[in-house]
């Protein structure tokens, strides 16, 4: 079964750094692309950054040139460098991935999200 398991959330203080991790296990035929979301309390889920197996990528107009998005070689894990924080980003980040794994002998496209982490951004 595909999963996606994230890592690196945490507390920081305004203009610190945070890493995100996500790593996508299980059998895949191929990732499209991976994003990672976020939801702050009252808010809707909004996507903060894409990254596609072709290499692009794009921002939410608020953390362009402060955050950057990455993935390994193998596409089977991807980043979310977050720079120059501000209380605003904080939320629950989530990453996602369009995977295309097999099913019964044939090739099928999820949408897969992983657990979520806190990211807080004080002062």
């Amino acid at each position: 079964q595909v999963r996606l398991v994230e890592s690196g959330g945490g507390m920081v203080q305004a203009g610190g750094s945070l890493r995100l991790s996500c790593a996508a296990y299980g059998i895949i035929v191929r990732i499209n692309s991976m994003g990672w979301y976020r939801q702050a309390p009252g808010k809707e889920r909004e996507l903060v950054a894409k990254y596609t197996s072709a290499g692009a990528s794009n921002y939410l107009d608020s953390v362009k040139g402060r955050f950057t998005v990455s993935g390994d070689g193998y596409m089977r894990t991807f980043y979310l460098q977050m720079n120059s924080l501000k209380p605003e980003d904080t939320a629950v980040y989530y990453c996602n991935a369009e995977i295309v794994q097999k099913v019964n002998g044939a090739h099928r496209q999820t949408d897969e999200w992983g657990q979520g982490t806190q990211v807080t951004v004080s002062e």
